[in-house]
């Protein structure tokens, strides 16, 4: 009963980062904010939901698969935001000071 309130806990903490990270990406003015917000939000929502999903499945294989799709999914995020500032910088697209 504990262990499924604390991972309800904690899948839900997760889909609010998942919440904030989204209504950033459509609030913020520039690429850069939209892409910082994103790419924090998601990175602690998704550390979230694993480690409610973690706290479910509390065997050594699926705690595995979790801690590594958690790893992939958090290099991959990080590569793309890297991508798209690059090629944002590259072509001029610069900050709005408004």
């Amino acid at each position: 009963m504990m262990q499924e309130l604390i991972a309800a806990i904690l899948i839900a903490l997760g889909t609010v980062f998942f919440i904030a990270g989204t209504l950033g990406l459509l609030r913020f003015p520039d690429i850069y904010c939209r892409l910082h917000a994103l790419t924090k939000a998601d990175g602690l929502g998704l550390g979230l939901i694993a480690l409610g999903a973690a706290v479910l499945l509390a065997t050594p294989g699926a705690l595995f698969r979790i801690a590594l799709i958690w790893v992939f999914v958090a290099l991959a995020s990080a590569t793309c935001g890297h991508l798209v500032a690059r090629y944002a910088r590259q072509t001029e697209r610069t900050p709005r000071h408004d």
